[in-house]
């Protein structure tokens, strides 16, 4: 056995520019295949990670103008909101509607002391926290007796109580300023991702009173149940249309005169997204292997031409085409290996670097901040299975001209040149 080894090693060596750029391309082709599949995960986590932090059933609704004259009212009518809409969507919508409330949102300085930060003040209601999926750190968020008694309380965010009350610990029960007017800390919560914003929320009906709002709302935000399908979504989107246009005197064909943000939605084209992107990833990849693995063919018939006369030679000898088959296919395996595993450890390697540099990388919108890259690392699970998946396509590859060096007749390969 040691000798079958020693002489595979001396072909390679006899060898070995050809042996190096054919190894090349077999390693390049899995380094290429490891760092797109790091850098197609860093991506997705991303996606996942943005996500993470809101209720997937959740949907938004925004008030707009209407492009659409209709029932004698002109183009650029503008919809607002009232508090029957909410009503509305309860009462209407029942079957498909877990929890509903409205936002209203004004920026304002919240300060404390001689600290002072602007912030958005979110009125929010109670079922707010689970559909934003808000982390409570300490302290509780809204009730419903803060909303029927219009409670002058404050829920703020981790980061703007470091801002605060820097070395204070524990922030509830203090007194802040919001543009003149005193709110008690109730509560403090925690964020799970660079995207989420640091708004204060407060009662909403405090929200209401505060800025003269009346009965008038920003948005409208609910959770929705039994609606898991596209089609599904589709069809409740263009009944609420219908019952708001009803409602508003505005064209329920009219897209712009409301606009839905509906999160499942926005998760399944995610989905969508993702598996294409898999799909290219691995495309890209295959392909870059497979040019590496046509190089090792290449390589081999070459090596069987080369050595036409040896092998005549050895089975004018005696020797068995199996010994000749299991020289040609070893040598084959003994290249993409190495290569392959060189590949791997580099590839690795690089999306540990990757992730080192460009690990949790976000993009600053100025009211908040998304994640774009996050994690881009593999599995080794996966690379070594990629890895393996290569040293068979090796094996393939080198069955062929071993074939072809079995037929050889002896007497023809001793008067090849």
């Amino acid at each position: 056995m040691i000798d079958f080894w020693q002489e595979i090693y001396g072909t390679i060596k006899r060898n070995k520019l050809r042996t190096f750029l054919t190894g090349f391309s077999v390693a390049w082709g899995i380094f290429i295949l490891i760092v797109l599949l790091g850098a197609g995960n860093g991506l997705i986590h991303a996606f996942e990670k943005n996500s993470q932090s809101r209720a997937l059933n959740s949907v938004r609704i925004f008030a707009g103008q209407t492009s659409k004259a209709f029932n004698g009212l002109a183009i650029g009518r503008r919809i607002l909101f009232k508090n029957k809409d909410v009503e509305l969507l309860k009462r209407h919508f029942e079957k498909n509607v877990m929890t509903a409330g409205a936002t209203i949102s004004h920026s304002d300085t919240v300060s404390y002391g001689t600290e002072g930060t602007s912030l958005s003040i979110v009125g929010v209601n109670p079922d707010y926290v689970n559909i934003e999926s808000c982390k409570m750190k300490m302290g509780r968020f809204i009730n419903e007796q803060d909303i029927n008694e219009k409670r002058k309380v404050v829920v703020l965010c981790e980061k703007t109580v470091k801002t605060l009350f820097l070395h204070q610990i524990n922030p509830i029960g203090f007194l802040v300023n919001v543009n003149g007017l005193m709110y008690q800390v109730i509560g403090v919560y925690t964020v799970d991702s660079e995207n989420q914003s640091n708004d204060a929320y407060v009662p909403f009906t405090t929200s209401q009173l505060i800025y003269c709002k009346g009965d008038s709302i920003d948005d409208i935000i609910f959770t929705t149940k039994g609606l898991d399908t596209r089609p599904a979504n589709s069809d409740f989107e263009d009944n609420y249309r219908v019952a708001m246009g009803k409602s508003h005197n505005f064209d329920p064909l009219d897209k712009s005169a409301i606009w839905i943000w509906n999160r499942l939605e926005q998760y399944l084209d995610q989905q969508q997204g993702n598996h294409i992107l898999k799909v290219a990833i691995w495309v890209i990849g295959i392909f870059t292997l497979l040019s590496g693995i046509v190089g090792v063919s290449n390589i081999m018939l070459i090596t069987v031409r080369e050595r036409t006369r040896e092998f005549g030679i050895r089975k004018a000898l005696g020797a068995k085409p199996a010994s000749i088959l299991k020289l040609i296919i070893a040598e084959s395996i003994a290249i993409t290996a190495l290569f392959g595993y060189i590949g791997m450890f580099a590839g690795v390697a690089a999306t540990e670097y990757m992730n080192a540099l460009f690990g949790n990388q976000t993009m600053n919108a100025g009211v908040f901040s998304t994640t774009v890259f996050s994690n881009p690392t593999v599995d080794i699970s996966v690379a070594i299975q990629a890895t393996i998946t290569l040293i068979i396509a090796g094996t393939l590859a080198g069955f062929f001209p071993a074939r072809k060096a079995t037929k050889i007749r002896p007497i023809e390969a001793l008067r090849a040149e």
